[in-house]
């Protein structure tokens, strides 16, 4: 793989390569590809140094795509080989990608444990509510009564949630963003490089073949502004085409209010604290359903696992009387074999 110093500005093109994308026309996997491919060369991170790591669906075919290292896995283990990879190459910048079916079902163990852990690296999970590779079986996100494949009268069982399920594995930094916004993807891939810790990013991904339109009534462009608030970190949490829609903790919920009526102004609009530790507001922000909170909702910096674990090691050698494996085999009691 060719090597390049910092100095040298990369773009796009660097992270691609001659592979044909086989993903199916009309696909918001190809804007989150592009998305990726234009936010590493931002992200002040060698080449030679990223690497990709899937497990199995639509999504984890994005290695192939990538002019990087990178592992197609197998089916939910994504997480564990990264956490391998970044455990022994701590240098590098690891990325997962994995879909809500990859994730959230066969690997929904590994899932949650990482971002229990806070390993430095970084998750994007394409969540389509549906199982696209394999032909339209519901998911973990579907919604209950989606008809599919394998719920032909409709699906009986209520959906995961990526961020709730995130903030209840004590995940310091989840984002959700749309698959058809580029430029806000891009920056949101390149805050997550910052993260010292697990970033997730969940991406609203449209399936055009088995669950098109599926995010329409948020992400159609004539409804977005509206329908959406894409919050960001000590800003005031303000949406709508004319800027006149925000947010205030009305008790113990968040109310939707028009800046301007019943004396309304911009200083009584909640300010967005990503940093925040208590997620009990990231929680609240998740959960809303109008608007849809779109951003990095949480950002909380935290000592991450491989801290703590050089942490552990350095105390317990600067106790030990042993200096080498020699201390070690030559302590104590020995025996002179003749």
């Amino acid at each position: 793989m060719e090597t390049a110093t910092l100095n040298n500005k990369y773009t796009y093109k660097d992270f691609a390569n001659d592979q044909e994308v086989r993903w199916c026309p009309g696909c918001d996997d190809y804007v989150i590809l592009r998305s990726v491919q234009k936010a590493l060369p931002e992200m002040d991170v060698k080449k030679e140094d990223v690497v990709f790591i899937s497990g199995i669906g639509c999504s984890s075919r994005f290695p192939y795509y990538m002019g990087t290292y990178g592992m197609h896995g197998i089916h939910g283990r994504a997480p564990a080989i990264a956490s391998g990879v970044k455990l022994a190459n701590p240098d590098l910048s690891v990325w997962v990608i994995t879909g809500d079916g990859d994730s959230m079902a066969i690997g929904g163990n590994h899932f949650i444990h990482v971002l229990r852990r806070n390993i430095d690296l970084n998750i994007i999970l394409f969540n389509n509510e549906i199982y696209g590779l394999t032909k339209g079986q519901f998911s973990p996100t579907s919604l209950v009564g989606q008809k599919t494949k394998s719920s032909p009268y409709g699906n009986t069982q209520p959906p995961f949630s990526p961020g709730e399920l995130a903030i209840g594995a004590h995940g310091r930094f989840f984002a959700r963003i749309s698959g058809n916004t580029p430029k806000e993807m891009t920056e949101t891939f390149v805050e997550a490089q910052k993260f010292k810790g697990t970033s997730l990013i969940e991406v609203m991904q449209n399936c055009v073949i088995f669950n098109d339109g599926c995010y329409l009534k948020y992400t159609d462009k004539t409804v977005r502004e509206d329908k959406q608030l894409y919050v960001e970190n000590g800003k005031p949490m303000i949406f709508g085409k004319e800027r006149d829609k925000g947010l205030v903790l009305n008790g113990l919920k968040l109310e939707v209010v028009n800046v301007g009526e019943n004396g309304i102004t911009e200083e009584d609009i909640l300010i967005h604290d990503a940093k925040e530790k208590d997620p009990t507001l990231h929680q609240m922000l998740i959960r809303m359903e109008y608007p849809l909170v779109t951003g990095i909702i949480r950002s909380f910096d935290d000592i991450t696992l491989e801290e703590r674990e050089n942490a552990l090691t350095e105390e317990i050698k600067s106790k030990s009387s042993f200096h080498s494996t020699s201390d070690l085999f030559f302590s104590g009691e020995t025996y002179e074999v003749k």
